[in-house]
C-alpha cells in the first residue's frame, strides 16, 4: 500500500507550547502538574505526560470544582489547558493557592481579546463554534453576557435583535467556508457587522493539505486524532465530503486491514493534538498492508 502523508499533520505550535509549559513546570517529575481538564485532546499524549506527573483533573469543559491533593514530597502547580478558560475560571484556579501557569494557545488568547474589547465597547459578539467546546465556553466568559454562539444558519435566525453594534469571531478550529457563509448572512442583517476571521492558520493548513491528498490520488483517507478533538473531527468530515472513504483512528491498533486493503493509495493526516510517534506508527502499519 502506498501512503501519502499530508504536509501539515500533527502538533500545531499552540499544542507544542502547552506541552512544553507542562513539562517545564513538571521538571521531569520533580513537581506535580495539575491540568484543568485535558491539556490537549489526545489521551495517548496525556498518558505519556502522566509519566512526568502531569495529571489531568476536573472535566472536559473545566466546570467542576477541583479537589487537589497536596503532595508532601513535592510542590504542585496548576497549568491552564491549550483551549483557554473564562476569566471566572482563571480567578477560581488562581484562588486555589498553587503556583499558576497559563498554557492557553496565543491564537485563542487573541480571540478572547477581541471578544473582551468589543463587549466592553457595547458590541454584541456572535461566536461561530460548538457551544459545548471548552474554547467556546472560555470565550463566552469574556463577553460579559453579550456573547451568542451559532453553528448553523438556523442558529442565526434564532438570535435576538441587536440594537447596537455587532461583531463576529470564530472558534479557532472551524471550517473557513462555513464561517464565511454565516458571516455573510449576518452582514445582510447588520450592515455594520465587524468580522474577524479567527480560524487559526494551522487549521486552515490542515484543511487545504487534506484537499491536496485527494488531488494526489488518495483513494481513502485516514485521519488520526482524539475522538474529542474538534479539529480532527472536522478533518474527517472534510475528507468524507470529497467522496473518499474516511477512517478516523486514534492509534495504529484501530486500523482494520480488511477495510483498508482494497485501496492501493491511502492519504494520512492528523489533528493538531496528535503526537508524531502515533502518526509514524499508523503510516508504518498502513505500509505493511
Amino acid at each position: 500500500m502506498k501512503v501519502i502523508r499530508a504536509k501539515s499533520a500533527g502538533f500545531c505550535w499552540g499544542v507544542e507550547r502547552a506541552i512544553q509549559i507542562a513539562r517545564e513546570e513538571a521538571q521531569g517529575g520533580k513537581r506535580r502538574v495539575y491540568t484543568d481538564g485535558p491539556l490537549i485532546h489526545n489521551k495517548q499524549m496525556m498518558s505519556a505526560l502522566s509519566k512526568e506527573d502531569v495529571q489531568e483533573v476536573g472535566d472536559y469543559q473545566s466546570s467542576q470544582d477541583l479537589e487537589l491533593q497536596e503532595s508532601a514530597e513535592k510542590e504542585s502547580v496548576v497549568v491552564v489547558r491549550a483551549h483557554g478558560i473564562s476569566p471566572q475560571r482563571r480567578n477560581y484556579l488562581k484562588g486555589l493557592g498553587l503556583p499558576f501557569r497559563d498554557g492557553t494557545c496565543p491564537d485563542v488568547g487573541i480571540i478572547a481579546g477581541k471578544v473582551k474589547s468589543h463587549a466592553e465597547r457595547g458590541y454584541d459578539v456572535v461566536i461561530f463554534g460548538d457551544p459545548q467546546h471548552p474554547e467556546v465556553i472560555g470565550l463566552l466568559g469574556y463577553a460579559t453576557g453579550r456573547g451568542h454562539v451559532v453553528q448553523v444558519l438556523e442558529d442565526l435566525e434564532k438570535l435576538p435583535v441587536f440594537e447596537g453594534p455587532v461583531a463576529m469571531v470564530s472558534q479557532s478550529t472551524m471550517f473557513t467556508h462555513e464561517f464565511r457563509k454565516l458571516s455573510s448572512r449576518l452582514a445582510e442583517k447588520y450592515s455594520g457587522l465587524v468580522v474577524f476571521d479567527t480560524i487559526c492558520g494551522a487549521t486552515k493548513e490542515r484543511q487545504s493539505d487534506l484537499v491536496e491528498l485527494v488531488k494526489e490520488g488518495a483513494e481513502a483517507i485516514v485521519v488520526i486524532g482524539g475522538k474529542h478533538s474538534a479539529n480532527t473531527r472536522k478533518l474527517a468530515k472534510l475528507a468524507s465530503s470529497h467522496n473518499r472513504p474516511t477512517f478516523h483512528v486514534e492509534t495504529a491498533q484501530d486500523l482494520e486491514p480488511s477495510a483498508l486493503k482494497p485501496y492501493a493509495t491511502v492519504g494520512v493526516t492528523a489533528g493538531a493534538s496528535t503526537p508524531e510517534f502515533i502518526i509514524r506508527s499508523v503510516c508504518e502499519r498502513l505500509e505493511s498492508f
